[in-house]
């Protein structure tokens, strides 16, 4: 049904509890396709012990090449991108092939809920060695939540046609940061409008495990570095076209946005405040420029 690509940096309790999820809590059969870096954690020898697809790399290529890489080995028609750090809860797939069927065609971007951190808060465990997986399932009811506008890009769900038609990730974004939403804008540019979260697919998130591996001066650097990247290639900085052409993203109290899906977008509604804030990244832009940020 899908292939699921798990780029993985030297995670192996997070990458096995992720795939025991997909396992177990599955209604379709995946495909299952993992990227390791490095993988000097024995991940390496995990994948290969239990005969796992993968794509390897010596030293951390980071998302956007891993999820490139891994993606040549896809079999089927949609692509799932992951993260190694989720769990995926019973039926998460049941609601994504719905909405697959229910649209008809393939120009759409969906993507499952995060649970913990991510867009529905709920305590199940900051790690693995507390993840409390009986409190989690036993929730599952009160944790879905409406389809919302946007996308929590992962974990997230495209046709392969149009994964080709985009050329996947962007991988000056590598290692990570803004690489995510550069791929939105991607699709945003090849006049893709339907981009849903599904309130019933739910993921719980560690929190960027990956990412952070507990850097947060790394992880603040990446993002920061993305959004330069991001403003200089398409003239918005990653809020602002989050917040104005997929109505999603955070606001100004770096609060999430949380609109429940009407159908497909439409072009921004340009008022004062979008010229506002157009013209403030215009100026930061040229500030880029000055300081001769690559």
């Amino acid at each position: 049904m899908f292939s699921i690509l798990i780029p993985s940096y030297n995670n192996l309790e997070y990458l096995k509890t992720c795939i025991d999820s997909l396992k177990k809590n599955s209604e379709y059969t995946h495909q299952i396709i993992v990227h390791i870096n490095e993988g000097t954690d024995g991940s390496l020898e995990y994948v290969k012990e239990n005969n796992f697809e993968y794509t390897y790399s010596e030293n951390n290529i980071g998302m956007p090449k891993a999820l490139n890489k891994s993606s040549e080995l896809a079999k089927f028609d949609y692509i799932l991108i992951s993260h190694d750090d989720f769990y995926y809860c019973p039926g998460w797939d049941v609601e994504l092939v719905k909405n697959v069927n229910f649209i008809g065609h393939n120009n759409f971007y969906l993507s499952s809920t995060m649970v913990g951190a991510g867009q529905v808060e709920f305590d199940a465990g900051q790690t693995v060695d507390n993840f409390d997986e009986t409190k989690l399932l036993g929730n599952l009811e009160i944790i879905k939540t409406i389809d919302f506008q946007g996308t929590t890009k992962c974990p997230g769900l495209i046709h392969k046609d149009v994964w080709k038609r985009v050329g996947g990730w962007s991988e000056e974004f590598s290692p990570t940061g803004g690489d995510d939403t550069d791929f939105a804008m991607k699709l945003w540019k090849i006049n893709i409008r339907i981009f849903k979260g599904i309130g019933k697919s739910l993921a719980y998130h560690f929190g960027s495990i990956t990412t952070r591996k507990k850097d947060k001066s790394l992880f603040t650097y990446l993002g920061s570095r993305g959004n330069k990247i991001f403003l200089k290639k398409w003239g918005y900085n990653i809020n602002f076209f989050e917040n104005f052409f997929l109505r999603s993203g955070l606001d100004k109290n770096k609060n999430l946005i949380f609109n429940e899906y009407t159908g497909p977008l439409k072009e921004p509604k340009k008022d004062l405040n979008f010229y506002v804030e157009l013209i403030k990244g215009k100026f930061k832009i040229f500030y880029l420029y000055l300081v001769g940020f690559k």
